[in-house]
């Protein structure tokens, strides 16, 4: 009598059914993170990995880095979850399902960093154990998954969708929104193989309980991605040359972005600003761009859209002396306060922040600065360490400028209003503003 044996792919698809499979997720940034603990509260045995011991010691101690997720949810996910953060990537091979949400920076030249992709491969590829599927969240280049990392797990002596699982799905975390997150997020999935698709679709269906979207192929997946960033990059570029038109025609850009709001078809409202900041916008689009030249296609609207979106600091530093010059005032000689560090409003996240390079500007121009931003105590620009101060009535009188690159929600505007002397808004903060010294990008 012949003994029928249960597919690999059956054999995991219970598992994640039943919520008996252990979940690694490699990184915990601002993707890894709120992943992991969504998943720890769908009942899930979480294992988190990152290099970052400082990141390790805190999530152990129950203690939040990122803004969005306060220590309690930490702490609970923790002592009581079953949430295990580790350096030990050895644990790796625990694991029924591994998501890799590393980072994905550019070089110096602006070309594709994929090192940490490669290592968390390696990674696994030393610690793999059969039925286990493996998916890449982080954002990258159209082929990654089936050039880089299905070469390195097939080093292992596991045959992709026979007895492991390999597929790829962008992460989509917006930090700070507090409509979206990845449980109420639809996800795009691509597989290697048909069987790699179903057994990722059916993770995060049962992980995430949310709607996912199935493509032909991982490179659908990952160029999916970049077409949502680059959408926005171009975007944003539009609106920021439009503000700089408007200026010089004496229009309110703003009042332009209003009234194009109102038609209920064909139009979506973008928003100017001091450039464009975060993991995706400004590195994104470089990876497409590099995509397409390796293929022989020049990606000019791309490569436009960040040049202007990369002149913003320098026309919001123009645009700041030309109004202290009003004023018979010098910039060098000036005292600034600069409202805001992170790259959007109420979080803690100042990568690739334009208020970085603002201030990079405004200090090689010898202002006296003074930075305000109640999430971020500290940061640094080409290796100078700066520190923000606490807004007082003292510093806005004392001011020759307020700069408002960040529109935190927990900052006194009213106090600035009344004492500025001159602000100048990159963002639109406030509607209500009345001092006579008001401009807006």
């Amino acid at each position: 009598m012949e003994i029928k044996t249960e597919s690999p792919k059956l054999a995991l698809s219970k598992k994640i059914t039943t919520k008996k499979a252990i979940i690694g997720i490699i990184g915990l940034g601002y993707v890894g993170l709120p992943l992991a603990l969504e998943i720890t509260n769908k009942d899930f045995q979480v294992i988190g990995f990152d290099k970052d011991n400082g990141k390790i010691d805190k999530l152990k101690a129950g203690q939040s880095y990122i803004v969005d997720l306060p220590s309690s949810v930490i702490h609970k996910a923790v002592s009581e979850d079953g949430f295990v953060p580790t350096n030990d990537f050895s644990k790796l091979s625990y694991a029924d399902v591994i998501v890799i949400c590393v980072p994905t920076p550019t070089t110096a030249d602006g070309a594709p960093n994929i090192s940490y992709i490669e290592e968390a491969a390696i990674a696994i590829q030393q610690n793999l154990s059969s039925n286990t599927l493996i998916i890449l969240e982080s954002t990258t280049y159209p082929g990654t998954t089936e050039q880089i990392v299905q070469p390195i797990l097939e080093k292992s002596n596991f045959a992709i969708g026979q007895n492991i699982f390999l597929a790829y799905s962008p992460e989509r975390v917006d930090p700070g929104n507090v409509n979206f997150s990845v449980s109420n997020t639809p996800k795009v999935v691509g597989g290697i193989t048909e069987a790699c698709l179903e057994v990722s679709k059916l993770f995060y269906e049962t992980a995430l309980k949310t709607n996912v979207f199935s493509v032909t192929s991982p490179k659908i997946a990952e160029m999916e991605k970049l077409l949502e960033n680059t959408f926005r990059q171009i975007n944003i570029a539009l609106v920021n040359e439009l503000s700089r038109i408007c200026h010089k025609m004496d229009i309110d850009v703003w009042e332009v972005i209003e009234a194009a709001s109102t038609k209920p078809y064909g139009f979506m409202p973008f928003t100017p600003g001091p450039g464009v900041g975060g993991h995706c916008i400004p590195v994104d689009p470089k990876y497409l761009s590099w995509a397409s030249q390796q293929h022989g296609i020049p990606a000019t609207l791309i490569e436009a859209a960040d040049k202007i979106n990369d002149s913003m600091p320098s026309f919001v530093v123009d645009r700041l002396n030309n109004y202290l010059i009003a004023q018979n005032k010098k910039l060098n000689e000036a005292e600034i306060v600069v409202i805001g560090v992170a790259y959007k409003p109420n979080i803690n996240d100042f990568r690739e922040s334009p208020a970085l390079q603002v201030i990079g500007e405004l200090k090689r121009a010898q202002c006296k600065l003074k930075i305000v931003d109640p999430f971020i105590e500290s940061f640094t620009i080409k290796e100078e360490n700066f520190n923000t101060v606490l807004l007082t009535e003292t510093l806005v009188q004392k001011a020759d400028a307020i700069l408002i690159l960040t529109n935190h929600k927990n900052i006194d505007y009213a106090l600035i209003d009344q004492q500025a002397a001159l602000i100048f808004d990159t963002r639109n903060t406030h509607f209500l503003f009345k001092n006579e010294e008001y401009y807006k990008l």
